[in-house]
């Protein structure tokens, strides 16, 4: 599982690098500041837990059941989070209206949330 968690959280942040390239000059001319601001938050909290998915792959500090649970709990919570705000923040760029799927925002910022409650229980248990 560790590999798994390893090689997903290098993903995943190296797609964040790659997105945030792409906001800071791809989007610029077509994006308010706002927009651009965002836009920047859904990759800066990717990022983030990008880095919290290395910690937990490299670490044997968190038993193993709790690196299962926080690794979907990331995974679903940067998917809703993150995704959610990339499409409002172009949503003047598309047909879809991303604002009606916005909701889901604060379920993948609970996601997230509950990843770290679970390392703090794992911490607490050791």
């Amino acid at each position: 599982m560790n590999k798994v968690i390893l090689i997903t959280g290098a993903i995943i942040g190296v797609l964040a690098i790659i997105l945030g390239a792409f906001g800071a000059h791809g989007l610029k001319a077509h994006l308010s500041t706002d927009s651009l601001q965002t836009f920047e938050t859904g990759v800066r909290y990717q990022m983030y837990h990008a880095l919290f998915l290395l910690f937990i792959g490299s670490t044997s500090l968190v038993k193993s059941g709790y690196k299962s649970v926080i690794f979907y709990l990331v995974i679903v919570g940067v998917l809703l989070f993150s995704g959610s705000i990339y499409g409002l923040a172009t949503n003047t760029l598309t047909s879809f209206n991303f604002k009606s799927i916005g909701f889901v925002t604060p379920i993948g910022g609970l996601f997230l949330i509950a990843s770290w409650i679970v390392l703090i229980v794992n911490f607490i248990k050791l």
